[in-house]
């Protein structure tokens, strides 16, 4: 009796450690794996900060007829935000003001949808997230235009 004991203590005590061995290693293959985050980065993204006025050329897919199509739509507006750094997460909230209605969107950064992002002039701010344009206006909503350095080559 004492030895079956014996046996099923040394059994319970083995098979956790392989099951908790395999469960770790699954863990970490996919955060080793770091090729396939760096490969989803775009590389030729200009500098994008808050106050920026950008245009964003966005993939759109039509289904119409069971024929597929697709067209680049341009958003162009002021930059309010820019959030979760500069990794693959990273997005930025454009807004701009059709007939006196504005209209946001978040656009994430690396995302196949996204085709480019053109920077067409950038303002001076002291913050980071220029939420108080929404209500702001006049001469209020207005942000000071930044001379662009441009480098000579």
């Amino acid at each position: 009796m004492a030895e079956e004991i014996k046996k099923e203590e040394n059994i319970a005590e083995v098979e956790p450690e392989t099951v908790e061995t395999e469960a770790v290693e699954e863990v970490k293959e996919p955060l080793e794996e770091k090729g396939i985050i760096e490969a989803n980065l775009k590389g030729d993204l200009p500098e994008i900060k808050a106050g920026d006025m950008v245009k964003v050329h966005q993939k759109i897919k039509e289904i119409k007829d069971g024929k597929t199509k697709e067209r680049i739509q341009i958003f162009e507006g002021q930059v309010l935000a820019r959030k979760h750094g500069k990794g693959v997460s990273a997005t930025i909230t454009v807004r701009k003001v059709i007939d006196g209605v504005g209209v946001e969107k978040i656009f994430p950064i690396h995302s196949p949808s996204v085709e480019k992002i053109e920077v067409e002039r950038s303002s001076k701010t002291r913050k980071s997230k220029l939420y108080y344009l929404r209500t702001a206006k006049g001469r209020k909503a207005k942000l000071k235009t930044k001379e662009r350095k441009e480098i000579a080559e």
